[in-house]
């Protein structure tokens, strides 16, 4: 390691910053005198702080309790000026009154410089000794970044007594064992590098700061650089550096171990805040805290970096969790959170049942039995359809559970399937579930960038998969100790990283002599059984985690409701519904098809899907089963025989319509069209039939004729047996209001609740908490993001996503209704309506395929313009800025069907101001 300059030991008084710098009000810095030593050698050093204590007492507002902020590498107290500047707001607000302590380390920001080398455990001693000489007491919440993280945990560890809480934000508190440090820390560390980078020059903060997403202003970062523009000013940077344990000869790495171990100990409420981006303290760090504090609510900004407390508003994140989790400055129990059952207070204190019938019963009680469980029409290696027996399936997930347990996957560990729905996809997630294990399905669906980010969200312990699938996961350094589904050549294994192959998972065992023994107990309902991911259709993809309980409500409400189990054929053109098959006792099957584009199923191979296990249940998402009624005319007698057997047809995942689901019926005649509405968040929570979309149709013309007020939509039907379905009114501006109603007609937010609604979204606790709002400890509800309203005879009605909801100047404006009038239009493929200009004065702009399609985006014919313009006034009333017409309508990736209305309407803002027409 390079020395460091002689600049480095420089020494020099605490000061105060200079007036003027963005965000920070003179007011609050106070220079703070810390003794230390003993007797003769009695000295002390001075801290520059960052304390509201004064704007607090003018208020006459008394502290519930101390936020101890901690700043990192280069930063310093400046980072923490949005929180102090908002507890104060809120305190004048008559909010709780926290006050704030945000420091200067020693020899950073505007402390003094002490010529001395800071060691890890100096700091977190030095730390102590200020809160003591500031007669801080408690209740304390420690809050830190960067290595403030580290130094703020270990304050938390010694004082355990005054502890009230604990938050970080990107931080890391232990290096994996065999992996190296970030590569801008060992580059930094190199030889020849350390002193020019931290002390000689301003390279190390450079690039600090040029990690802010979006880039920060020149004022915030004026105000980050004012304590380090001289060299001598910058030896606390080249010492912070230098004071990292690279190795466990390092002199502060028994203090990182002694922290680290500590935080386990921890069980105050706990708060993570996490910037995915940070190229240092990467969501690996983050899934190692998770570890040590597995209560704690954890939260990623996606598209955040480092500098989260830069990127995203953090200062209103932890006053809103202080607010829930320490109302009066001691752990409550979520007063002042609606969702008052999913704390993680709430879930600890849940009473664990066992299973009565867990998702497996049936692969126990057919395990001998040799009629078939699943047809492969595609398999690999294979030019015909392939048919797995119950028997062989049963043995196989057992066998493949006991070789997971050998290889050391654990109850509660992360397990990414990367596998194409079929029998090994089948086999791998009962062979998980059933050890309690968490499988982690992020489907190809989701594209490579989506992909990504959810599997590095999840952050799984193992990963399984097929080459092409380990393959990127290597390329895009996705976590995880890998297994292949198939036995790869050893340099084939080298390089994929893989330990382990299926087949050798699967030997392992058969070689167990006592399988009960080896496997573990059943996981209780209360365990977290799999994370499955949103399409990604409103915004990056969710992942949303379900419990046992919640999925084998699921299992019961599909075979109640649509009479699925013990020898039903069902044919699933939508991976997760195969994957239920064996839970229900059906015998399933997907079509031959690329999963990742619906698109590419054709009717034909619907019908030899159909045709391989007798099925009389099948269900397709809308994009593809457009696609099958365009192909339909490839059919021939047999496979019309096959169709014909179909008794029970379901499409869902996104609006279908009434002449799509009637061209469906028309292929399988003796079958009834249901379309049920759900999310990946809760699936099948209405249903309705064809002819119960033309009655729900009939009765709105006829009380639209009558004088009645048309809010149009798609009719989703009625509520499932045990669905209750409310509305969150929508105001002017297009929020949806607190309070729950039934009433008809109202438009607002959807709100659902049932047994099979999902349990929480992983590490994304703010949009959980958003999404529980109205909740109570008797009913869990969950808001679905949808508009719509309820008829009179109970009938749900879908208008449109709540950010898709226009404000115009005479009111909101749902999409779906112009939208359905547009496309009733000849030469009109399909359309989306969204708005232009500012909330609240928002102009209607309508964005059309056309038939035949538009070979380049431009504006429609004058004629058709005039139709659409008189389509939408007649179904809304509002008048049409402008019409036009794209190729084609951009859409998520897995459905190929919900149109990005938010970016449509960005490129349609754009396009209007005068910027170039391109495809959106």
């Amino acid at each position: 390691m390079s020395r460091l300059p002689r600049s480095a030991s420089a020494t020099a008084p605490a000061s105060r910053p200079p007036a003027g710098l963005d965000g920070l009000d003179p007011s609050w810095s106070r220079l703070v005198d810390v003794p230390y030593g003993l007797g003769s050698h009695r000295a002390s050093r001075t801290w520059h702080v960052l304390d509201n204590g004064d704007a607090l007492a003018a208020l006459g507002a008394e502290p519930v309790g101390t936020i101890l902020c901690v700043h990192g590498n280069p930063t310093w107290s400046y980072l923490w000026r949005r929180l102090v500047a908002r507890t104060v707001e809120a305190a004048a607000a008559g909010g709780p009154a926290w006050r704030v302590v945000a420091v200067d380390q020693l020899d950073m920001g505007f402390s003094e410089r002490t010529g001395s080398p800071q060691t890890l455990a100096r700091r977190v001693a030095d730390l102590g000794d200020l809160t003591d000489a500031l007669g801080v007491t408690g209740p304390v919440v420690t809050l830190g970044h960067d290595w403030g993280g580290v130094v703020s945990s270990g304050w938390a560890v010694d004082h355990p007594g005054q502890l009230a809480g604990l938050m970080l934000l990107n931080t890391a508190i232990h290096q994996p064992e065999g992996e190296k440090i970030p590569a801008p820390l060992r580059l930094t560390l190199a030889r020849g590098v350390l002193g020019r980078a931290t002390v000689g020059t301003t390279g190390f903060l450079d690039v600090t700061l040029g990690l802010a997403h979006p880039p920060l202003s020149a004022e915030v970062r004026a105000g980050f650089r004012a304590p380090y523009r001289q060299a001598d000013r910058r030896g606390g940077i080249g010492g912070f550096v230098a004071d990292i344990p690279v190795d466990d000869e390092h002199v502060s790495s028994p203090e990182l171990d002694r922290i680290a171990e500590g935080l386990r100990k921890l069980t105050v409420p706990a708060l993570m805040l996490w910037g995915p981006r940070d190229p240092i303290f990467s969501d690996r760090y983050l899934d190692d805290l998770v570890d040590r504090l597995p209560h704690a609510d954890v939260h990623r900004f996606e598209g955040a970096g480092h500098l989260v407390a830069e990127d995203v508003d953090y200062a209103g994140a932890v006053l809103t969790w202080l607010g829930d989790r320490l109302p009066d400055g001691t752990a409550g129990t979520g007063a002042g959170d609606a969702d008052t059952a999913d704390t993680p207070r709430a879930q600890e204190a849940r009473v664990a049942s066992p299973q009565d019938r867990p998702l497996w019963s049936h692969l126990d009680s057919l395990a001998d039995s040799p009629a078939t469980a699943l047809v492969e029409m595609a398999p690999a290696g294979a030019e015909g359809p392939r048919s797995v027996s119950w028997s062989l399936l049963a043995r196989r997930v057992r066998e493949i559970a006991l070789g997971l347990r050998k290889h050391g996957v654990r109850p509660g560990d992360r397990v990414s399937l990367l596998v194409q729905p079929g029998a090994d996809l089948t086999a791998v997630l009962y062979a998980c579930v059933r050890v309690g294990a968490v499988v982690v399905v992020a489907d190809a669906g989701l594209g490579v960038r989506g992909l990504t980010r959810a599997v590095r969200g999840a952050w799984p312990d193992h990963v399984i998969g097929q080459v092409p699938g380990l393959t990127a996961a290597t390329a895009l350094g996705w976590p995880g100790r890998k297994i292949s589904t198939t036995t790869l050549s050893p340099v084939a294994a080298k390089a994929l990283g893989v330990e382990a192959s299926l087949p050798e998972i699967a030997a392992l065992g058969r070689r167990a002599h006592d399988a009960l023994a080896d496997l573990p107990e059943a996981p209780t309902s209360d365990a977290e059984a799999a994370i499955l991911f949103t399409s990604g259709s409103t915004g990056p993809a969710k992942g949303v985690v379900y419990r046992h309980g919640q999925l084998t409500a699921l299992r019961d409400a599909l075979a109640e409701q649509y009479g699925v189990g013990p020898g039903t054929g069902l044919v699933a053109g939508f991976a997760p519904f195969a994957l239920l098959g064996p839970a229900l006792g059906a015998t399933s099957v997907t079509p031959d098809m690329d999963v990742t584009k619906p698109r590419t199923l054709t009717a034909r191979a619907v019908a030899a899907a159909t045709a391989a296990v007798d099925a009389t249940v099948v269900f397709l998402s809308p994009a593809a089963l457009a696609n099958v009624v365009a192909t339909a005319d490839g059919l021939d007698a047999t496979d019309r025989r096959a169709l014909a057997g179909v008794e029970t047809f379901l499409s869902a995942g996104a609006p279908v319509s009434e002449t799509l689901l009637a061209a469906a019926g028309d292929l399988m005649p003796n079958a009834t069209p249901h379309t049920p509405y759900g999310m990946t968040e809760g699936l099948l929570l209405t249903d309705v039939t064809l002819e119960g979309v033309r009655a729900a149709t009939a009765d709105r013309e006829a009380a639209v004729a009558a004088g009645a007020p048309d809010a149009g939509g798609v009719c989703v039907g009625l509520p499932g047996a045990t669905t209750t379905v409310r509305i969150a009114p929508l105001d002017e501006a297009g929020r949806a209001s607190s309070a729950f109603v039934d009433d008809v007609g109202v438009t607002g937010e959807i709100v659902v609740s049932a047994p099979h609604v999902e349990d929480h979204y992983d590490r994304l606790w703010l949009t959980h908490r958003a999404s529980r709002l109205g909740s109570t400890a008797e009913t869990r509800w969950h808001r679905t993001g949808d508009v719509g309203h309820l008829d009179a005879q109970g009938r749900l009605w879908v208008e449109g996503r709540l950010p898709h909801v226009i404000t115009t100047p005479t009111g909101v404006l749902t999409p779906v209704a112009s939208e359905q009038a547009v496309e009733a239009l000849a030469g009109i493929a399909r359309a989306a309506v969204v708005g232009v200009g500012p909330a609240g004065t928002q102009q209607v702009v309508v964005v059309a395929e056309a038939v035949p399609p538009a070979r380049l985006p431009g504006l429609v014919s004058a004629a058709l313009a005039a139709s659409v313009r008189s389509a939408v006034a007649g179904a809304s009333g509002r008048p049409v800025a402008a019409v036009l017409v794209v190729p084609q309508l951009p859409t998520d990736v897995r459905h190929n069907s919900k149109i990005d209305r938010t970016g449509l309407a960005g490129w349609a803002t754009s396009v209007l101001s005068g910027g170039r027409m391109r495809r959106p």
